[in-house]
């Protein structure tokens, strides 16, 4: 970068961290074009196509019409639809303007803590996190604040510890249930336990991030703000990217109280205006249509799960918990820092992820850009085959660590 390149950044971008999983990506991009056979656990999107009768959809709103501008807000059929998900699915039960369509969930996010946050505010972030939260209420002018939890908890963060981190600046509290990058789901006991801490402090905003509720193994998904005293405090937060298989559409939504809802909007307009339209068409007809399409593949998302959770246990020095949603294990490495296969010795997890991407040409994350530098995360989003040869590899690369 040059000198005058230097100086023209802002100090909110100079001091903005690059996705990991994006890097990560790019870099296994780059060994795939130069001839390596590179596996990539890396992203967080679904490998199945959009089911057949949302892409239609989508043709016939183009056909219909639906290429002009759209409310900043969403189209009044998605926000209908969304009102019916919300209270079919989560006992959440929303006014049409307390819903906010956004240019996907990352937005949506985006969107409140830019409404909220003032320079000082504190926003408490169970970790491990997703890892655009520390860079988002960062960019915001808030003060993101890790509260951790390890494997030996399932990776959730209890109420005592909550409580004891929880202060005077404290504006909000961020988290995903089901998680990214960790797979664990929050009970409605355990949200319960939170809420009860929660509600004992005024002018606290919940944001609950739930993109990966419809790939959940519990058989039963709890919504925070469906519990009494969260009801007027839950920013619910969802989308269309994961259970739907609609990556590239770029649809996400939240149900919010009215003046949040209201604030929003105000800022949505001024940055991006509203979602495409033959999206949102798209997006409302799955939300109110069968969900067999996402509960099959959530059903072989729980097959890949186990496969690699078998495949891992059976490697030394790594332990694997068992998450029960998502599509993502954590599994601690950290038995393997300051081992050496005669060449490198791993450090940490950014050592560990570069490593297996350059010997074992696996792509994962280092479990560094989610809060937690113990783990690495693999996405499972793969074949069974793809990923009964990517543990091979790296069963074989690690067993030169010695």
């Amino acid at each position: 970068m040059n000198t005058m390149s230097q100086h023209m950044l802002s100090t909110k971008v100079a001091s903005m961290s690059e996705s990991a999983t994006i890097r990560m990506a790019q870099k296994a991009r780059n060994l795939k074009e130069q001839g390596y056979d590179v596996i990539s656990l890396s992203l967080g999107e679904p490998d199945f196509d959009t089911p057949a009768h949302i892409k239609e959809a989508a043709k016939q709103a183009l056909d219909d019409g639906f290429t002009k501008y759209t409310p900043v807000p969403g189209l009044k059929d998605l926000a209908e639809a969304i009102q019916v998900k919300f209270a079919r699915d989560n006992d959440l039960h929303f006014e049409k303007n307390q819903i906010v369509v956004s240019n996907g969930a990352k937005q949506s996010i985006a969107n409140v803590c830019l409404s909220i946050l003032d320079p000082g505010d504190e926003v408490i972030i169970f970790t491990p996190y997703w890892v655009s939260y520390f860079e988002i209420v960062k960019f915001a002018g808030g003060t993101p604040i890790a509260l951790s939890a390890g494997i030996d908890q399932d990776f959730k963060v209890t109420p005592e510890q909550l409580d004891n981190a929880i202060n005077h600046k404290t504006k909000a509290i961020l988290f995903s249930s089901p998680c990214n990058p960790t797979g664990s789901v929050y009970t409605r006991y355990e949200l319960e336990g939170l809420a009860d801490v929660i509600s004992s402090y005024e002018n606290l905003i919940v944001i609950s991030d739930e993109i990966y509720e419809y790939i959940n193994f519990t058989g039963q998904h709890a919504s925070i703000g469906a519990i009494d005293s969260m009801r007027d405090r839950t920013v619910t937060i969802n989308g269309m990217s994961k259970g739907f298989s609609m990556t590239g559409w770029r649809i996400g939504y939240m149900g919010a109280p009215t003046w949040l809802a209201k604030a929003c909007a105000k800022v949505q307009g001024q940055f991006t205006s509203g979602a495409a339209a033959f999206s949102q068409k798209a997006a409302a007809l799955a939300l109110t249509s069968d969900l067999g399409p996402s509960y099959d593949m959530r059903d072989a998302f729980l097959k890949r799960r186990d496969l690699v959770i078998e495949g891992l246990q059976k490697i030394e020095g790594v332990n694997v918990n068992h998450p029960t949603g998502a599509f993502y294990v954590f599994p601690d490495i950290s038995a393997y820092f300051g081992k050496s296969n005669g060449t490198v010795i791993i450090d940490d997890s950014t050592e560990f992820a570069e490593i297996l991407l350059e010997s074992a040409h696996v792509a994962v994350v280092a479990g560094s850009a989610f809060g937690n530098n113990n783990c690495i995360r693999i996405s499972y989003a793969a074949s069974e085959e793809v990923l009964t040869e990517a543990i091979r590899r790296i069963e074989k690369c690690l067993s030169e660590f010695k």
